[in-house]
């Protein structure tokens, strides 16, 4: 259970139309360079400064992530930076686009650094199944050899397919490497 309390787009929204609150967007800078909601503060989670937090001190804390899962699981941390309640956008970006609230958007950014990951890792898993099938089954291989990375990944938090990915052209203009 998180410490944070869910706070609901439309309401979130009139705090900050009022100036009682700031909205405070985790997520990294690749995904926030894509889209984020107008006027959100940016602290990624993976150098999260508490700092930035205290500088709007008097006024309420919402924080957000693209769906509100990262916001939950880092509740402990991320509340223990506000001396008093702190909210989570319920449903984050996601929920907000859908409720028609403003957001900044930039399409000729990537999408982010993991979703591609994900993207690539799937692909691969599909081709090396599919070649397994239609071709011979050593290229089942593929699919096992990307699934032992997913299991790495997930019990160490490096991930190397995101690592390779952040040095691709299209992502160095996003993570500010040209």
């Amino acid at each position: 259970m998180t410490p944070l309390t869910p706070l609901m787009p439309a309401d979130a929204a009139e705090r900050l139309k009022a100036r009682r609150a700031i909205l405070i967007d985790i997520r990294e800078s690749d995904e926030f360079a894509r889209e984020h909601v107008s006027g959100a503060v940016h602290a990624p989670l993976s150098r999260f400064d508490a700092l930035a937090v205290e500088r709007h001190a008097g006024r309420q804390v919402i924080y957000t992530c693209r769906t509100g899962n990262r916001t939950g699981v880092n509740g402990v941390k991320l509340a223990a930076c506000v001396p008093g309640e702190a909210f989570v956008l319920e449903g984050g970006l996601d929920a907000w686009k859908a409720q028609g609230l403003p957001i900044q958007a930039d399409r000729s950014q990537p999408i982010g650094l993991m979703r591609q990951a994900q993207m690539t890792a799937g692909g691969l898993i599909l081709i090396g199944a599919a070649l397994g099938l239609l071709v011979h089954p050593a290229f089942w291989g593929i699919a096992a050899f990307v699934g032992a990375g997913l299991f790495f990944v997930g019990a160490t938090g490096i991930c190397s397919m995101a690592r390779l990915l952040a040095v691709m052209p299209w992502n160095r203009k996003a993570l500010g490497a040209g």
